[in-house]
């Protein structure tokens, strides 16, 4: 049976949600053909039960008679018995991962280009675009949630393996500011829907494939080592591949988004009883993370006093709609400037949650985290960190200050108000990061640990 290889393949996949759970069953909710022939092409969402819990996958399946070598790893297994609608019926199919065949995954860009619709998928494209259906796909290979399959040097198409019911926000926002023709998104093209729940539901999106940008977080390691291997009596300044400039520009460009943002999504204000209970939510949090490791607890009455300053402001704080998991792997350094990917928000939040508004500070404080990381991502396993720990505080501390320099330049408000809510936001994501460090890299806590000395 079909429903019982996938569920055998389907706990093997470094996107499945649900590792280390039994799975109790799996059924297809839907199955649509989009290719009927040898090779064949359906695409399948299937429900998976663990315990009371319900998640739902889609899966791209292509369909062969034979299987050449170069698939033999995407191979689910074998079914019989099968026939496309006017074909005949095989005794035998091979069943696999489609998205690792190029001649399947070529109907991706037929579809969307046509606009062809079934009732439970729907191919759609933006009004004007033209979609080149002749570039050939590869699969990228470091994703951990999702798979991406970039099309030549034209086209990225991004399927969300688990389907949560709803419009994806990265669809929202970069819809929305490609009609106000923002200069830091890449283009979209088109996406896949289907309904969830009577929900339209986001499947896939299509976007410009950025073939000549280089990566923020990548760009800013460069830097490090740059400093790090310099002669000592060098400042971050003086040394080679100095960053700071890479900063101020994009701090200039998250501004603009912010406002791009502001202009396109309604705002709001919290007022002043409402900010206080924000800074409740900061102590929430603090508490359990304290609980789950101790290290945190010689920082608290920091902490606390960060938390207490929110309280005591009485100024209502402007949201808007935020990018809400920004950090120097988020954004692109193309050759005419910054441009910011990855508008879901938070990994693993409800998506309500990932579409309200927020304070823009959110954002900035994200990135400041991300000037840190990369300062200090070089000495997690050195032999002698403390040796290299004051130039990774200067090099965070330059970039820092020009990346907030830019961002004041570009339109950003920071008022000495927003200034407490600030290192709130900040400090409340290192407490975050200590947590996941100490669940996953505990030889790296030291890295968040160094923003409560600041």
């Amino acid at each position: 049976m079909l429903d019982e290889l996938l569920a055998a393949w389907i706990s093997r996949q470094r996107w499945f949600g649900g590792k280390g759970r039994a799975i109790d069953s799996l059924s297809i909710e839907s199955d649509v053909v989009i290719y009927a022939d040898d090779p064949g092409l359906r695409h399948l969402i299937v429900s998976v039960w663990q315990g009371a819990s319900r998640d739902r996958y889609q899966i791209m399946l292509g369909m062969r008679t034979e299987l050449p070598d170069r698939l033999k790893h995407a191979l689910i297994g074998t079914h019989g018995h099968y026939a496309f609608d006017g074909g005949p019926e095989h005794h035998e199919w091979y069943v696999y991962d489609a998205v690792h065949d190029q001649a399947l995954t070529h109907w991706v860009l037929e579809c969307m280009a046509q606009g062809t619709g079934w009732e439970t998928v729907r191919f759609r494209h933006l009004p004007g675009v033209t979609i080149d259906t002749s570039p050939r796909s590869l699969v990228l290979g470091a994703e951990q949630s999702n798979t991406s399959l970039v099309y030549g040097d034209a086209y990225i198409c991004k399927f969300f393996r688990r389907l949560i019911p709803g419009v994806n926000p990265e669809l929202e926002i970069i819809t929305a500011l490609a009609v106000r023709e923002s200069p830091h998104i890449a283009k979209p093209y088109g996406w896949i829907e289907t309904d969830l729940d009577g929900t339209p539901t986001t499947l896939a999106i299509m976007q410009e494939y950025l073939s000549t940008a280089n990566d923020g977080w990548d760009l800013a390691l460069a830097s490090v080592r740059d400093l790090y291997g310099s002669m000592p009596e060098l400042s971050a300044a003086d040394a080679g591949g100095d960053f700071a400039a890479e900063a101020h520009r994009l701090g200039v460009a998250t501004a603009n988004v912010h406002r791009e943002l502001a202009g396109a999504f309604p705002t709001d204000v919290v007022e002043v009883h409402e900010v206080k209970r924000m800074a409740e939510g900061f102590r929430r949090r603090l508490g359990r993370a304290v609980g789950e490791v101790p290290e945190l607890r010689e920082h608290v009455n920091a902490l606390e006093d960060a938390y207490h300053q929110v309280e005591e402001l009485t100024v209502e704080v402007p949201v808007q709609r935020v990018h809400g998991d920004y950090h120097l792997g988020q954004v692109m350094r193309t050759p005419i400037g910054w441009v910011v990917l990855d508008f879901e928000g938070e990994p693993g939040q409800p998506l309500a949650e990932r579409r309200a508004l927020s304070s823009p500070l959110r954002d900035v404080a994200g990135m400041l985290r991300s000037f840190d990381y990369a300062a200090r991502h070089l000495l997690a396993d050195h032999s002698e960190p403390e040796s290299l720990e004051p130039r990774a505080a200067e090099w965070a501390d330059r970039n820092r200050q020009a990346f907030l320099e830019g961002y004041a330049e570009g339109g950003g408000v920071i008022t000495p108000a927003d200034a407490a809510l600030l290192r709130a936001f900040e400090l409340s994501k290192a407490v975050y990061e200590v947590v996941y460090e100490a669940r996953n890299r505990p030889s790296w806590i030291r890295i968040p640990l160094a923003a409560f000395r600041r």
